[in-house]
């Protein structure tokens, strides 16, 4: 019987099936029967065949006990020579290259699609090519495949610093591929306040990036992304600390100008602040946003009510 290693192409040794498999026999005169087990034929004289300890004739061995040849589905008989792998038994003649039938006894071979064996030429030929060295890519090869193209794992490389890149995270760029180092290096933004490269992400506020972490108020450390915020000298706040902190006081109604919503318009004066609809007579209570006024004790007249006090 012929056995083979895994199939990848290394070994193939043959024996003679008398050696591993049934045995033939040829028994003498013998006044005792000595019959097949099958058919019951007396095989004094005869040639037959013991296997897993029963004896019978050659027709019936091939009957009932022969393996099927894979390849020409036909029994083999107990004079053949049984080339043996992984459960399937072929004659010697049988086995051979699927594609360019060579002989594969004694050959190195691989077992592909549909059970059919192939020569070492052949499945190179087949085989796809790696990217990176142009040499096949065969079978038991380490590989790493992205979008219909395949490396051997070991020309997977980064196209900046020429590591090897194998099962880790990658970016493609073009053309080319780098690992997580060089692509940050080379193409990634760096955040304006960490000064660290954002590879994920990030917010941009007046064309400059920053990490959503980084983009936070100053005061409660709230993410802005995504949210109403103000800015003042370079620093964010979110709504409530801007105005329980940094927004001042209108001088009419005592109540934060945040500039949202109602009152965006805002009037200031000697360091004072009002809103827009705030911005009235303190006597007659006539609006004076974008007309003549006169401040008086800190307090705001129309200029008819002035001349009264």
């Amino acid at each position: 019987m012929c056995e083979k290693n895994d199939g990848e192409g290394s070994r193939n040794t043959e024996t003679d099936v008398n050696d591993k498999g049934p045995t033939s026999y040829t028994v003498g005169t013998m006044s005792e029967r000595f019959d097949c087990h099958y058919c019951r034929d007396n095989l004094h004289g005869k040639k037959y065949v013991q296997k897993e300890g029963r004896h019978c004739c050659i027709k019936c061995f091939e009957k009932f006990c022969a393996n099927t040849c894979a390849e020409c589905k036909k029994p083999i008989g107990a004079d053949s020579k049984e080339l043996h792998f992984k459960n399937r038994y072929w004659h010697e003649n049988c086995f051979r290259c699927f594609k360019c039938s060579t002989s594969l006894v004694n050959e190195p071979f691989m077992l592909k699609e549909h059970n059919k064996v192939w020569c070492n030429k052949c499945t190179m030929d087949q085989a796809p090519h790696c990217k990176g060295c142009q040499k096949p890519i065969v079978a038991g090869d380490q590989n790493v495949e992205y979008k219909k193209t395949v490396w051997h794992k070991e020309c997977f490389t980064c196209s900046q610093c020429k590591q090897v890149i194998g099962t880790a995270s990658f970016f493609p760029k073009d053309d080319e591929i780098y690992c997580t180092s060089c692509h940050e290096q080379k193409f990634a933004k760096t955040c304006v306040k960490c000064k660290q490269a954002i590879t994920c992400g990030g917010v941009a506020y007046q064309e400059q990036p920053y990490h959503s972490e980084c983009f936070v108020c100053a005061t409660c450390s709230k993410k802005l992304g995504g949210q109403r915020f103000t800015a003042v000298e370079d620093q964010f706040y979110c709504v409530d600390c801007y105005k329980s902190f940094v927004a001042k006081k209108c001088s009419g109604c005592k109540n934060p100008i945040t500039g949202f919503g109602k009152g965006t318009n805002v009037v200031s004066h000697e360091g004072h602040s009002w809103h827009d609809y705030c911005f009235n007579c303190k006597k007659c209570s006539i609006p004076l946003a974008n007309k003549p006024f006169v401040f008086h004790s800190e307090q705001v007249y129309c200029p008819t009510c002035a001349k009264k006090l």
